[in-house]
């Protein structure tokens, strides 16, 4: 488990040196006081661990530039990918244009690179915004951000391919609250980029699909992504269905998503660890209903007979 007394600890993303797993995570301090707080105050922390349970806190990875940057409120959820001797993290930039209570804000996808996962710089020539061609912008729906934000990129044939939470272009068939999509962008080289059409279809039920990951899991593959109950529309608002962590298996398509972990856990990522895959998330809800902002210890995965993943029984 990863608890700071002073501070909430929620979305992560893990990279490996090929010793010890590194944890990049948000943070902000419990001194904000209501946790809501913590979005327009969040920074990228740092920390390693051997076993997924025993973490070493490092020096911050990242945090905010100020004004005129891309990143000026807050740095949010990205992910970490080896290339060319380098480390490169794509993180989200958030850019609240009001003070509180307006939520209203601008999200961008960034890159920042580092010779060794502790030291990272950012990239001012990496910058990829929401494309109007298919992708809500702020101000298209009653939707209160531009959502453009955590980014997964993985290697494909002819280069690399991002996954990004977004929302789509206003459209007939689906309502405001069931316009989440998977924004898709490639690249054939981490460098140039181009905006692609959703990754996923609009009127799946889901408000956003937050936190995506592509995982292997015994050598079969998985989507996964994160929505509370809150998020939910359709006919899973309808069934009284209960967010958290979804996961699809790989050329299904999201409708087909199934409930992996409750929303007592959010944002959960799949981990590579000692030949086997586990899955680590943050403790979102406590038994009293409040935000606990911990990393919990590892869950084990397995492959149900319907051919979903599942948490392994204990």
């Amino acid at each position: 488990m990863l608890a700071l007394a002073d501070r909430w600890v929620w979305d992560f993303w893990l990279a490996h040196d090929g010793e010890r797993h590194h944890l990049f995570f948000l943070y902000a301090p419990k001194s904000l006081g209501p946790e809501h707080r913590r979005h327009r105050h969040a920074r990228v922390g740092h920390a390693s661990s051997a076993d997924l349970v025993s973490w070493t806190v490092h020096e911050e990875a990242l945090g905010p530039r100020g004004p005129g940057f891309f990143d000026e409120s807050a740095t949010w959820t990205g992910c970490v990918v080896r290339d060319a001797g380098q480390w490169v993290m794509f993180y989200t930039g958030s850019r609240f244009l009001h003070d509180e209570p307006d939520h209203a804000n601008v999200e961008t996808v960034g890159r920042a690179v580092s010779p060794d996962l502790f030291t990272w710089t950012a990239d001012p020539q990496v910058l990829l915004e929401a494309d109007p061609r298919w992708y809500e912008k702020l101000g298209d729906s009653s939707w209160p951000e531009e959502a453009w934000r955590d980014p997964w990129v993985y290697p494909v044939s002819d280069g690399w391919n991002m996954l990004i939470t977004a929302r789509s272009r206003p459209g007939e068939g689906f309502g405001d609250d069931d316009a989440g999509v998977l924004g898709r962008a490639w690249s054939p080289d981490l460098v140039r980029w181009e905006i692609r059409e959703p990754f996923t279809r609009p009127g799946s039920g889901f408000v956003h699909l937050e936190v995506p990951q592509i995982a292997s899991v015994q050598g079969r593959e998985f989507l996964l992504f994160s929505c509370p109950t809150s998020g939910l529309s359709g006919e899973r608002q309808a069934a009284g269905v209960r967010g958290g962590v979804w996961s699809v298996p790989a050329g299904h398509p999201v409708e087909d998503a199934s409930l992996l972990l409750e929303e007592r856990w959010y944002s959960a990522r799949v981990v590579e660890h000692e030949g086997g895959a586990v899955l680590l998330a943050f403790e979102n809800r406590g038994a009293d209903g409040a935000f606990p902002g911990v990393l919990a210890d590892p869950f084990g995965l397995e492959i149900g007979a319907d051919g979903h993943l599942r948490v392994a029984s204990t």
